[in-house]
């Protein structure tokens, strides 16, 4: 049985193995009756990228070389072969009208030639798999003269205002290729070709740069009470065009000298947003009635728009640049300074204005600056022979740093014998302003810097110059003719030491002779708090939070954060914890209890100690009201104390102003010491060159 069994088993096996084989054999030869399925594989799918407003720098038979987000990209034509070779019209060239502009050769078998001519464009592209299948040019063009701009549209004379298409691009084609936006406009020219898509403005292109010789100037109302003008009264002093209307139905009207119009909110000439008030010659000027300034009624020269917005009427003088200085420099230093001093002066101005005109104040209005202490003051003293006689010797001058850009010609009243750097402003910008040094401001310093400068430059060109921002003055300079470099010289150990508080308050505290305004009554100064106002110096705290946040911190946790400063307890210590450069104060810490809050920067530190009541002892014997801000933040601080609480505190300072760049007096000094203008500005802005923007 067991036999029986083994050999029943060993037949099944055997049928198995059998059957195995022959299904084996099935399948190797069913391949010659009939294919056997393969899985499909999955269609490919095109990936498609759409580039909008690009610039085409280059096309040829490889593909486009385009411009986009500051950076230049290449990209083949659709549909390369696998040797790398174009095959010919697989993408197309349009423009935005439809017409096709890649059909300018064609093949005998009718296969187009893509357009290899179309470069420096403005375009969409389209690219398949990361290769070029549609190119479509937007060649619809307008020029004009740039009114004004903001983030939503241009306005162009002729045309109106256009908006700005959310997708916009902007190029500056001259020098070296870049992006740009609306805001690098220059308004008042013509330098920029706008690409125009259904009515909408699709791209900039900054096509030229040349020397600008009008300014734009947004006259603040009487007193400099605000932007807007209720209803402004003008005339001219000669006989004067109105033009207004629409730009399809321009208007001009004449009148004669002396005759008034009043141009309130619903005049009738302001059947659009525009009037403009033009003198019959060069020579005549417009008077806007009641509009008051410290010389009375105020005339201008050049021509004057009002542009009626929803908040009320602007006033923008366009005038030439050169004129505009004719009334800035008396209006920011006394006409009676020595003349170096106004040359300067008006260097530094027209420094300081060329910026704005590159960089408008009022994009929205379309003016680059207003004529209030926001920028320079203009117009508000009467113009001077002395002062008119600077501007033009310095003709077209303007102070350039090192790399060519325009300087930051900074400028204030008085020095305590040293200045400090930009760093005191607390800007992103500051360090990389090197040329604004914390330097000694005595004769011996400005001799040796003049000395080596003599050295080492060889025979360089002269010129003259210099700058200033008097007491609420602001400014800029540079002066010479042809081109002047300087190093300043004075190096800037003093500034470095003065950080130390016991070495500042040493300096503070006494009198060098050899400083060039160790005369003057702002040189030193004192200020005495007798009885401290926690609620004043709480309310000052919000102020500033609400202004900087960021400059305002308070103690928690073991760090100082930005916070909001709800209550003040009893004071029991004041002190500046940090210096800057030139020993202003930089940090100031107002200590409560467990409560700490830091104040940063000379600015915040001026407006927070300052109570509102006490007066300004100048070394004079002199006392001056100070409202609002201590005049300069080079002070050193002594708490009165009770009970362990601060009942008040006296500060020991010097200067008048911020501290950075030029000291007014002290070009003063250095004019009546013989010094040029030259010699004067390169000492303060260091290693930068004077240049005339129209040779």
């Amino acid at each position: 049985m067991q036999m029986k069994a083994f050999i029943c088993l060993l037949g099944i096996l055997l049928l198995v193995i059998l059957l195995f084989g022959k299904l084996l054999l099935l399948l190797i030869h069913k391949g010659d009756d009939e294919e056997i399925p393969v899985p499909t594989p999955e269609p490919h799918i095109p990936v498609i990228q759409l580039m909008a407003n690009v610039w085409i720098m280059e096309s040829d038979e490889e593909g486009l070389l385009i411009f986009r987000d500051g950076q230049s990209e290449f990209y083949p034509w659709g549909g390369q072969t696998a040797a790398g070779q174009p095959e010919i019209g697989t993408s197309g060239v349009s423009n935005r009208g439809g017409s096709e502009q890649g059909a300018a050769a064609e093949k005998n078998d009718g296969v187009q030639i893509p357009d290899l001519t179309v470069r420096e464009q403005v375009a969409d592209i389209e690219l398949t798999d990361g290769a070029v299948t549609d190119v479509t040019v937007r060649d619809d063009k307008i020029n004009g003269k740039i009114l004004s701009a903001d983030d939503t549209g241009i306005e162009v004379e002729g045309y109106g205002r256009l908006p700005l298409a959310a997708d916009y691009k902007g190029y500056r084609l001259y020098d070296s290729l870049e992006m740009c936006t609306a805001g690098d406009l220059r308004f008042g020219y013509d330098f920029t070709d706008l690409c125009v898509e259904n009515g909408e403005i699709c791209a900039l292109l900054m096509v030229k740069e040349e020397a600008m010789e009008y300014i734009r100037v947004l006259i603040r109302a009487s007193d400099y009470g605000g932007s807007f003008h209720d209803a402004p009264v003008v005339t001219c002093d000669t006989g004067y065009s109105v033009f207004y209307g629409s730009y399809d139905n321009q208007k001009q009207e004449s009148h004669a000298a002396g005759e008034e119009l009043e141009l309130g909110y619903d005049s009738s000439y302001f059947e659009a947003d525009r009037v403009r008030i033009v003198p019959d010659v060069l020579t005549g000027k417009v008077v806007i009635k009641n509009c008051s300034r410290s010389q009375g009624i105020p005339s201008y020269r050049g021509q004057m728009e009002f542009l009626r917005t929803e908040d009320g009427i602007v006033a923008i003088n366009e005038v030439l640049l050169e004129e505009y200085l004719y009334s800035v420099v008396p209006s920011e230093m006394p006409a009676k300074y020595p003349f170096e001093a106004l040359k300067a002066q008006a260097v530094c101005a027209r420094t300081y204005a060329y910026g704005h005109m590159e960089h408008a104040g009022y994009p929205q209005y379309g003016a680059h600056v207003d004529d209030s202490t926001s920028y320079q003051v203009y117009n508000n003293i009467l113009e001077q022979e002395s002062s008119t006689t600077a501007v033009k010797e310095t003709y077209g001058q303007l102070l350039r740093t090192e790399n060519g850009s325009l300087a930051g010609t900074y400028y204030y009243s008085t020095s305590c014998g040293v200045g400090s750097d930009a760093n005191v402003w607390k800007t992103e910008a500051a360090p990389g302003l090197t040329y604004l040094k914390a330097k000694p401001l005595n004769r011996t310093a400005l001799a040796e810097a003049v000395a080596a400068d003599q050295g080492g430059a060889g025979e360089e060109a002269s010129g003259e110059g210099i700058s200033g921002e008097a007491a609420g003055g602001t400014g800029n300079g540079g002066s010479a003719s042809g081109e002047t470099t300087g190093n300043g010289g004075a190096s800037g150990e003093l500034g470095e030491l003065l950080r130390d508080e016991a070495a500042f308050a040493a300096f503070i505290s006494s009198v060098n002779a050899d400083d060039f305004e160790s005369g003057e009554g702002w040189y030193r100064w004192s200020y005495q708090v007798e009885a401290l106002d926690k609620e004043h110096i709480l309310e000052t705290l919000q102020k500033r939070y609400a202004a900087n946040s960021r400059l305002v911190l308070t103690w928690k946790d073991g760090e100082y954060v930005s916070e909001t400063i709800d209550s003040l307890g009893d004071i029991t210590d004041i002190y500046i914890e940090k210096r800057g450069s030139g020993g202003v104060a930089d940090e100031l810490v107002i200590e409560s209890g467990a409560q700490k809050i830091k104040v940063i920067s000379e600015h915040n530190i001026r407006y927070v100690l300052n109570d509102g009541k006490a007066q300004v002892v100048r070394q004079d014997g002199s006392r001056v009201a100070s409202a609002n801000l201590l005049p300069s933040g080079f002070f050193t601080i002594e708490t009165g104390k009770e009970n362990g609480n601060v009942i008040g505190y006296t500060l020991i300072g010097g200067g008048f102003g911020h501290g950075v760049g030029m000291s007014q007096n002290g070009a003063r000094a250095m004019a009546v010491g013989g010094y040029s203008a030259s010699e004067i500005l390169l000492y303060f802005y260091e290693n930068c060159r004077i240049e005339n923007i129209y040779e």
